[in-house]
């Protein structure tokens, strides 16, 4: 899943902030052959987005800060950006407004699937101070198609709202999804626009709009080592998310177990007419599929009564999608090929995790945990997710010197069982107050070892 994408430079939210420096950009109306009203309204709706952000990789916490860019969308001050550029770990969040005014702001909702955050601005800030803002309108990203003119607007290695002139290059552009933001999963229900507008580490965030000044996309990523190959979310995903985050704070989905493939130049092996049905590449342990005895091979010829055409890549996203938008608990009945019968199954809808856990960092220790989730415990085929999973170990600190390091899991501590963060928090607070051995029992590579923390 992890191969060609590595390629791709995701984080281009967060570059770091030493010897950044403010250009008040020019720009105004003009007349033919220039942009219209509603561009101008559109520039002053975008803002960069300065973060300082908890991060916990080293065993120790430590402060990361960075620079993106967003768009307001609402008269009420929300911004739309990108989930890798604001993440529930922010610690402080600064907005620069097109007249360069500076207010704080918090997150609204964060949904790293689509890789997409909502945040709001301090009202009470903004009416105190007088502040004035404009809000931008989405447009239509499904009557998109190559050659298109679009501009890519944001705040690049922090120079406030730069804009760059592209192209639509692709409407329908299919990535594998990944394991990018903080370890959270990224790009499993949306394929992306690709245009060759010029999007920089600090664009992230930002609108990708038509000549109209309508934002049609969400700028997220470039490919690294190439030119002109830049990709955004799609309005059509963009804004049902932001509707969804405003009236929840989260988006729950739904989650059986499969991970599709495409159909195409398989048909012949599985006798198979073309764009009929997609091929099921694996099924995840412990999964509502897995225990309906689905397996890798199967071929999903409908949902519900509903004819499924996965042949191409590109088709995917749109079918998990439909997957994920059943309530938790629902009964779904998937037509399945298997040789040469066909078979009917009814699998229920468990609600979709992340494999990422909450963090700590036990500063004393040196030593950076996560909280073992149902997905990671079924990634590892643990027995159950109690447990914390160590994500760093400082050097010289008495967790490193134990021995431990990332991907060691933490079962017990002084024969007392580990099933939480708080289960471990109560050891390490005794800890403190007394510093004496601790004894660790620890899983790794699915074998027991134990480890002695030395004060």
């Amino acid at each position: 899943m992890q191969t060609r994408f590595f390629k791709l430079l995701f984080f281009f939210g967060f570059i770091a902030l030493s010897n950044l420096v403010y250009l008040i950009p020019a720009y105004s109306k003009v007349g033919k052959g220039g942009y219209s009203s509603g561009f101008d309204n559109l520039l002053k709706s975008v803002v960069r987005i300065d973060v300082r952000e908890a991060s916990y990789l080293t065993g120790s916490k430590t402060e990361i800060r960075g620079v993106g860019s967003g768009v307001i969308m609402t008269r009420n001050g929300h911004i739309l950006t990108n989930a890798h550029v604001v993440s529930p770990q922010a610690e402080d969040i600064q907005i620069t407004l097109s007249n360069l005014e500076r207010v704080t702001a918090r997150i609204v909702g964060w949904d790293h699937w689509t890789d997409l955050a909502v945040l709001i601005m301090d009202a009470k800030d903004i009416k105190k101070r007088k502040l004035s803002f404009s809000y931008a309108k989405f447009g239509n990203s499904k009557k998109l198609k190559p050659t298109d003119t679009v501009y890519a607007v944001g705040t690049p290695n922090g120079l406030a709202r730069t804009i760059t002139k592209g192209i639509i290059s692709n409407a329908d552009r299919y990535f594998e999804a990944q394991d990018s933001i903080s370890g959270h999963e990224t790009g499993y229900f949306n394929n992306w626009l690709q245009t060759d507008a010029a999007i920089n580490p600090g664009n992230s965030g930002g609108p990708l709009v038509d000549k109209s000044g309508k934002v049609i996309g969400i700028n997220t990523r470039a490919y690294l080592g190439a030119n002109n190959l830049a990709f955004a979310v799609p309005s059509i995903i963009a804004q049902q998310i932001m509707s969804d985050l405003l009236g929840n704070g989260r988006i729950v989905r739904s989650y059986i177990g499969i991970v599709p493939g495409p159909l195409q130049d398989l048909e012949n092996f599985y006798n198979l007419e073309a764009n009929n049905g997609m091929l099921i590449n694996s099924v995840d342990p412990g999964s509502p599929a897995a225990k309906k005895k689905l397996k890798p091979g199967d071929i999903i010829l409908s949902i519900d009564e509903e004819k499924v055409d996965g042949r191409f890549p590109e088709q995917l996203p749109p079918i998990k999608r439909k997957i994920s938008n059943y309530p938790i608990g629902a009964k779904i009945n998937l037509e399945i090929k298997r040789n040469d019968k066909i078979i009917n199954v009814f699998v229920k809808t468990e609600k979709l995790e992340s494999r990422a856990g909450k963090r700590f960092a036990f500063e004393d220790w040196g030593l950076s945990v996560e909280k073992v989730s149902k997905a990671m415990a079924r990634e590892r085929k643990l027995e159950s997710k109690d447990g914390v999973f160590v994500i760093g170990a400082n050097q010289a600190f008495p967790a490193a010197e134990a021995g431990l390091f990332r991907g060691d899991i933490i079962t017990s501590a002084n024969h007392k069982l580990i099933k939480s963060l708080d289960d471990l928090k109560k050891v390490y607070k005794i800890y403190q107050e007394n510093p004496e051995k601790v004894l660790l029992e620890v899983l790794r590579s699915n074998q027991t070892s134990y480890f002695v923390l030395k004060p």
